[in-house]
């Protein structure tokens, strides 16, 4: 009776144990991927055009943003404004590179990018890496968040 339970307890454990990695490795469908890499892309277009138009269409109300000087930009109307700005400053050609996507579960997905901005007057291209937070709301995925970083080389 004693080893019944016991090999019980262990297919219970072994069971356990798997459905994690599992569920931390879940491929990405393509179609869904194709969906996330259009909207980075159409994120890159609208700053790089300063279309504050498709930028209002492509986040969410309530999406926050940090950016690389530590600015924190809360809601939509501040990250525009601030996506503007920086634009304004930091004149160039911004490239966005997607490298991993990973969904959190069907609705939320992380997207990993390279982010290198050429300078127009020629300087060192500011080679960072950014993180969209995207959201599938009513049909279609939005940018809820995004964490632009700049490794320092420590």
């Amino acid at each position: 009776m004693i080893k019944r339970y016991v090999w019980i307890a262990m297919g219970v454990f072994q069971t356990a144990w798997l459905f994690p990695a599992q569920a931390q490795e879940a491929s990405v469908p393509p179609a869904v991927a194709t969906e996330l890499t259009q909207l980075i892309d159409l994120y890159s277009k609208a700053r790089e055009e300063q279309d504050t138009l498709l930028l209002k269409a492509i986040l969410t109300e309530d999406i926050d943003q940090l950016v690389s000087s530590g600015e924190w930009r809360l809601g939509l109307r501040v990250a525009v404004e601030g996506m503007q700005r920086s634009s304004s400053i930091n004149e160039g050609t911004r490239t966005l590179t997607v490298e991993r996507i990973r969904l959190l579960d069907p609705q939320v997905a992380l997207i990993d990018a390279r982010y290198i901005i050429n300078p127009s007057d020629g300087g060192d291209a500011r080679k960072m890496w950014s993180t969209f937070i995207a959201v599938y709301r009513e049909g279609r995925w939005r940018i809820a968040g995004i964490r632009n970083m700049l490794p320092t080389g420590n």
